[in-house]
């Protein structure tokens, strides 16, 4: 937008005109006081200021817009009539105006002006676009490449920790098994075995992160029934964690089409994600619903719960909540995959949580998912 100042109302409405008839949006002020409660208000491209005013003259009016943060990229023009002279238009460029035109104004004259300044504003919008937008992917790139940084050091750690486990084991075999000691044996064998499903998942994991990023994460979908996996899994669960009771609500009333072992991990890492982050609590609830043709399946525990700010980041990659990373061991990317496979059912993943008094995550696919977005 344009601002004409001049006192002189002919002058006003007159090159308003013009300018208008040029698709120019314009505004005017009859005076520097005017401009300048204007200029507060309104970001304006350019200003045409009138150099002789009463009260505030142009100059004046110039030298507290160029104090004014938000307009000091403003341009301003200035016109005047008597002051020709060299040392009134030196004074015109070091108020801040960038340029100086005499009356009688040749009209074709400003409207070159004024279309060459417009052109410069929107150049200098587009650069600085442009160098927001550098910024900002400079910006993404350093906190991905943190991320990347933490995750090896995460992954190296995660990793290590069973493989060591193992091997103290397997020395630890060797030594029963010189003894004779078959009840001993058979205790380090399952404990070595425990470690080694540890690692086996977090490398499966790993392999999925690999796959997603190279676009082949195989899904086979086909019909089954959702209620029989879910009872399968509770079982499996409940043995492995005897001392929780999972209580499951609901039932889907007829089979669905998805990757039945794709839904199965997810599931599995929700409930073992409400196990794992509820110490001290001995209960977690799923619920299956159905409506308009989609399913819904929530996890609920009744742990530590998730800080409000960091609930929305919890199904990204690699992330892990600070105040819990010290305390659990895991990657950071079980949630992330669930949400690439639920996304790749064309469903929605999300989470609910009071800090301090658990959470409920779930998701909601078509009980025919037909189509993949990678």
């Amino acid at each position: 937008m344009i601002l004409i100042v001049d006192d002189t109302p002919e002058n006003l409405i007159s090159l308003k005109k013009v300018l208008e008839r040029h698709n120019f949006e314009v505004d005017t002020a009859s005076s520097g006081e005017e401009a300048l409660k204007k200029v507060l208000k309104t970001a304006y491209v350019l200003i045409i200021l009138d150099v002789q005013m009463p009260g505030m003259d142009g100059f004046e009016v110039a030298e507290a817009i160029a104090g004014y943060s938000k307009a000091k990229e403003t341009a301003i023009i200035f016109l005047s009539a008597a002051n020709t002279e060299l040392s009134f238009i030196t004074k015109g460029y070091s108020s801040g105006g960038l340029d100086y035109i005499t009356k009688p104004v040749d009209i074709n004259i400003l409207l070159l002006k004024v279309k060459t300044f417009y052109r410069i504003y929107e150049q200098s919008r587009k650069l600085i676009e442009i160098q927001k937008t550098l910024l900002e992917e400079i910006e993404f790139r350093k906190r991905a490449e943190r991320k990347k940084d933490e995750f090896i050091s995460i992954a190296s750690h995660e990793l290590k920790t069973p493989l060591t486990s193992v091997k103290g084991y397997v020395q630890l075999l060797e030594r029963s098994v010189d003894k004779g000691d078959i009840p001993t044996v058979k205790k380090h064998l399952k404990k070595a075995q425990l470690q080694l499903d540890k690692l086996s998942d977090l490398i499966a994991d790993l392999l999925d992160i690999s796959k997603i990023e190279s676009g082949k994460l195989k899904f086979n979908k086909q019909y089954f029934n959702l209620n029989t996996l879910l009872d399968n899994i509770l079982e499996v669960i409940h043995q492995s964690n005897p001392e929780f009771t999972i209580i499951k609500k609901g039932h889907v009333p007829a089979e669905i089409f998805a990757d039945e072992m794709r839904i199965e991990q997810v599931v599995v890492n929700f409930l073992t994600n409400a196990i794992k982050y509820a110490p001290g609590t001995t209960e977690v609830h799923i619920n299956v619903t159905v409506a308009d043709d989609r399913v819904t399946v929530a996890v609920r525990d009744f742990g530590i719960g998730i800080e409000p700010e960091q609930q929305k980041n919890v199904f990204d990659k690699f992330y892990r909540v600070e105040e819990t990373s010290i305390h659990f061991q895991g990657l950071g990317i079980g949630l992330y995959i669930s949400a690439e496979i639920i996304g790749r059912h064309g469903g929605t993943v999300g989470v609910n949580s009071i800090l301090g008094e658990g959470s409920e995550f779930y998701f909601n696919i078509p009980l025919i998912s037909t189509t993949e977005t990678a």
